[in-house]
């Protein structure tokens, strides 16, 4: 793992860090430890005035939102989508003047969203990634990212998943592709000089 540079316009973008996710056992990073990173970051990046931005997943009560097509988990369902409210984002994140709220409707945050109006407003060139799950909504967020022209970092130990071969294969083999993966600590020393 090797960030290199942040960007002068850098925002932090954090993925469903709500009391569903939170709630269901997360390998290999415990969902309350990359709480507290993402925290941490969100401090950083908030101290030095760079966009924060918390994006959570949630459809409308009816479900007539979200996401329609064939799948074995629709088909296990009976074949009904259903309302998908992933709850409230965390407590140490919530609360701060200034951060930027995105809700999304699909895996990424980018499809049907205004996050990248958000960040072309800013002049923002490079997006820092965490969140929950890494080969799911960090993952799909990370891929749009690439494809809109963002530099995107990783920040490797503020992301985790429910499965831990799929968040090594995302860190391990993905990642690199698209971006610079790096560590909380590394992120913040590149923030702060």
């Amino acid at each position: 793992m090797a960030v290199t540079v942040l960007d002068d316009k850098t925002a932090l973008v954090l993925i469903d860090l709500q009391a569903g996710t939170l709630a269901a056992p997360t390998k290999p990073y415990p969902a309350a430890d990359v709480v507290a990173r993402a925290a941490t970051l969100a401090d950083g990046f908030r101290a030095v005035g760079a966009p924060v931005i918390l994006v959570r997943m949630a459809t409308s009560p009816d479900g007539a939102d979200a996401v329609p097509g064939r799948s074995e988990a629709a088909r296990l369902a009976g074949g009904r989508s259903r309302p998908y409210d992933l709850g409230p984002i965390a407590e140490p994140l919530t609360g701060h003047d200034g951060d930027i709220l995105v809700t999304k409707r699909n895996w990424g945050a980018f499809l049907g969203t205004d996050l990248d109006i958000q960040l072309r407003r800013r002049g923002i060139t490079q997006i820092v990634l965490g969140g929950i799950a890494t080969s799911l909504g960090v993952e799909s967020t990370a891929r749009a990212a690439h494809e809109h022209g963002y530099h995107v970092t990783f920040a490797v130990d503020a992301m985790t998943d429910i499965d831990e071969d799929a968040h090594q294969h995302s860190v391990s083999y993905l990642f690199p592709l698209i971006g610079e993966p790096g560590t909380t600590e590394e992120i913040l020393a590149l923030l702060k000089g």
